[in-house]
């Protein structure tokens, strides 16, 4: 059939991304549940389209919560922060959250390892609300939404996250059958099937009704059997240990001094007046990074390096 499906289980990845915000009080549940299943939503992305470039997943907007990120490399290594401003409540939905006056935005930004010279990263932006502008309360609906929009392929997400796992399930219509889809090819007809393939929506119905305490507390093989045990499937082997999902932050001082020479000589001489250093904490891992002028003039004399993303400023 063509419609292929992927699960993923954060444990130990989550809990390091958990710690490294606790020492600061730690998130709200609504919050700690939306960046576990953005951060699962990643990480299911990310390994579906096999990029060679960091995903990186954003939700904005007018809420308490200003911004949040899960970031995940192509080894599977990953990261995620989310930026709270207010106070949210124990059972807050996303319009709450993030999409107070509809104004809220979902960011999937693809940006390739390697750069060719002028080479921008691809990004796509959806709104958090459906084709009528009524609002979406579930990022799993956000995502499905660009998918459609973006890779004109039906696509059911199951999330759930909770301060111990993150977890997702990822059902997906593949664009042809047999041989030719493992060609890669594809004809103008796939495009019309959107909503029609009857293999496709028996699956996704199936899976639609995984309940989040089962996503959660189901081991793999009792989730696929509970939910396909009618099905022929073909499994793969899990991609575990180090070949699996682990948290890896990307931060580096050669990062911080490129942020520093983009916000120019002025405003770090300006900072150094005012403090006497320059400290820049990563708000991914806690990291941080302290410049005295000696540091900063030093920063201002070498050549910029070009990684992607960088950390924020306190």
């Amino acid at each position: 059939m063509p419609v292929r499906g992927m699960l993923v289980r954060l444990t130990d990845a989550w809990q390091d991304i958990l710690q490294r915000h606790r020492d600061g009080g730690g998130y709200p549940a609504a919050v700690t549940e939306l960046l576990g299943e953005m951060t699962a939503a990643a990480t299911l992305m990310q390994a579906n389209i096999k990029f060679n470039g960091a995903l990186i997943m954003q939700i904005m907007g007018d809420g308490p919560v200003k911004l949040a990120v899960a970031e995940v490399q192509p080894d599977l290594s990953l990261r995620a922060t989310a930026t709270v401003k207010g106070e949210v409540a124990a059972d807050a939905p996303l319009s709450h959250m993030v999409n107070v006056n509809n104004q809220g935005r979902c960011a999937i930004t693809l940006d390739p390892k390697d750069r060719l010279p002028g080479q921008q990263p691809y990004q796509g932006v959806v709104p958090l609300f459906g084709d009528k502008r009524e609002k979406l309360e579930r990022l799993s609906d956000v995502i499905e939404h660009y998918m459609l929009q973006s890779e004109q392929l039906d696509t059911r997400l199951v999330l759930a996250a909770d301060d111990k796992m993150a977890a997702g399930l990822l059902i997906q219509r593949l664009p042809l059958q047999g041989e030719g889809n493992l060609a890669g090819q594809s004809v103008a007809r796939d495009e019309d099937q959107i909503g029609q393939n009857e293999d496709y929506n028996r699956i996704a119905i199936l899976a639609s009704s995984l309940k989040r305490e089962e996503l959660l507390g189901l081991d793999a093989d009792t989730i696929l059997h509970r939910l396909f045990w009618e099905e022929k499937l073909l499994r793969f082997e899990p991609l575990m240990g180090e070949t699996g999902p682990r948290f890896s932050c990307t931060c580096s001082r050669e990062r911080v001094s490129n942020m520093l020479r983009g916000l120019g000589r002025d405003e770090v001489e300006s900072i150094l007046t005012e403090q006497g250093q320059v400290e820049v904490g990563c708000e991914f891992c806690g990291a941080q990074y302290r410049f005295d002028p000696v540091d900063a003039a030093q920063v201002f004399l070498q050549p910029e390096i070009q990684p992607p993303g960088s950390p924020g400023v306190h």
